[in-house]
């Protein structure tokens, strides 16, 4: 590993870079910037990312924005710089908001006083001691990866549902962050790896609640049979594999969770075929631990193992994390919090989290008509761009289609802060008058009727020039508290169903 100091042409910035290659992998490895010299109010509650470049491969990364610059073939951390102004974006399939790329680098699987970090590492002492010395690791793989290793290389159907603009996020037509770490297997399968766990931070839009988050993490471990393995064992290679995928898979869930009841499921994924999902019987219900099954041939075909056989699975660590810690909200994953983390600092697993506070939530209701093209997920987009992690739900509380045939649907906003405790009459209090521009200040915007102070019931809009995926470009450090933030989502949700630029 090379350490030392590179020089930005484009942004004229000095900066500290690691760069690391194992294997022939590309590795991620973690950045620290210099000081932009600027500070924040240290009384204020809430505070967002600290805008910034991150440069992986030839891709800029850039706050609102990614811009693609380069070849993709390599994908090494090269620079971190603090960054105040803006990179153009030039490919119109780009749809990673700032949010978004300020969890970049983070790799919360990495911390071994964290529960995500834990859990890994829990994972890895089964493998270790039921296998010595046999499975490979890699938890710093590049996030940024193809549109082929993403979908193509791991058999996902050209129309599924997965490789939508909705469900992904693009960084241009061919480019993309991950979606799960099995992007990585073809790669690391061609590089002759047998044995392997890859875990990693993965990347999908999805909806507000408190069990899903547009980042998590994820484990993949595969295992390659040759014919040796299975010809003495009087069943073929599919049932040979199979039969090993789920003792493994047994064994683990025995180390993590105890002696529980557990069942196979039958079930279906694009990679694996027979696919099993395990479940165990926790805490009065049937829990589902993880997907797997055995790899799909023509998978192993490409990789150039036509002879052999293997199985693989797939788990989800905050979805594990969230049970086996008690901890209720997904979102305190990313806390920075010392009352969340210090609860982590012995390492280990057999810690139940304790709730340091339990705010009320604030509710904010928002209606407006849509069009074909709308999608809640866009939606979520924009709420989390204003809010970030003050948001804790959106929820679709009522759809009505009137005799024309146009649908208006209102959503129910929960925003709930960690720090301090808020009311819906203060909230409402700190909502802000704005009005929207009439047809003759905008070609081709149709005139809307509004209220002129949002409050709790939210407004009506009666018409919405379209919805392409939007998030306002804010400087959020004058968001103080969780009232502030729901004023601030409801406007740029406003503006955002009416097409209008802020």
């Amino acid at each position: 590993m090379a350490i030392s100091l590179a020089q930005s042409t484009l942004f004229s910035k000095t900066s500290l870079f690691l760069r690391s290659s194992c294997n022939g992998l590309n590795r991620l490895t973690f950045c620290v910037p210099f000081s932009s010299g600027s500070s924040l109010s240290t009384k204020m509650k809430w505070k967002p990312p600290v805008a910034s470049v991150l440069e992986l491969g030839g891709v800029k990364i850039a706050k609102d924005v990614l811009h693609r610059i380069g070849n993709f073939s390599e994908c090494n951390v090269d620079t971190f710089v603090s960054f105040d102004g803006y990179v153009v974006r030039e490919d119109p399939t780009n749809n990673v908001p700032d949010t978004i790329f300020a969890k970049l680098g983070m790799q919360l699987h990495r911390r071994k006083q964290h529960p995500i970090g834990i859990l890994k590492n829990a994972i890895y002492e089964y493998f270790d001691a039921n296998y010595p010395n046999k499975f490979d690791t890699f938890d710093d793989l590049c996030p940024i990866v193809s549109v082929k290793q993403n979908f193509d290389d791991v058999l996902v159907p050209a129309d599924h549902v997965s490789r939508s603009f909705n469900d992904t996020y693009y960084i241009d037509s061919q480019t993309v962050l991950r979606c799960h770490t099995s992007a990585h297997q073809a790669e690391i399968l061609r590089g002759g790896h047998t044995h392997f766990l890859v875990t990693g931070d993965v990347y999908r839009r999805d909806s507000i609640d408190s069990t899903h988050y547009p980042v998590f993490h994820q484990m993949e471990g595969v295992r390659v049979f040759s014919p040796e393995d299975w010809e003495a064992s009087g069943v073929d290679g599919t049932d040979y594999a199979a039969q090993d995928l789920k003792k493994c898979l047994e064994g683990l869930a025995r180390h993590l969770f105890g002696a529980v009841e557990m069942r196979w499921i039958d079930t279906y994924f694009p990679f694996t075929n027979p696919s099993y999902e395990l479940e165990i019987y926790f805490q009065d219900k049937w829990l589902e631990v993880l997907g797997c099954g055995v790899t799909e041939q023509e998978i192993l075909k490409r990789s150039g193992k036509l002879d052999n056989v293997a199985w693989a699975f797939g788990l989800g660590l905050e979805r594990l994390s969230m049970v086996l810690f008690d901890i209720p909200d997904i979102r305190l994953f990313w806390s920075t919090d010392e009352r969340f983390t210090s609860q982590f600092s012995q390492g280990q697993l057999g810690v139940k989290f304790k709730p340091f506070s339990k705010y009320p939530p604030c509710y904010k209701d928002m209606s407006f008509w849509i069009s074909d093209s709308f999608t809640e997920n866009n939606l979520c987009e924009v709420v989390r761009g204003v809010a970030g992690d003050l948001v804790e739900e959106v929820s679709l509380i009522d759809n009505f289609t009137n005799k024309k045939g146009m649908t208006s649907q209102c959503y129910r906003i929960a925003y709930r802060s960690m720090e301090r405790s808020l009311t819906d009459e203060e909230i409402n209090d700190l909502q802000v008058d704005f009005f929207f521009p009439l047809a003759s200040e905008r070609p081709g915007a149709e005139q809307v009727k509004c209220c002129s102070k949002i409050k709790a019931s939210g407004c009506a809009i009666d018409s919405i020039q379209d919805h392409k995926p939007y998030v306002r470009k804010l400087e959020l450090s004058s968001l103080n508290d969780t009232a502030e933030a729901a004023s601030r989502v409801h406007e740029a949700l406003s503006r955002y169903f009416l097409g209008l630029q802020l």
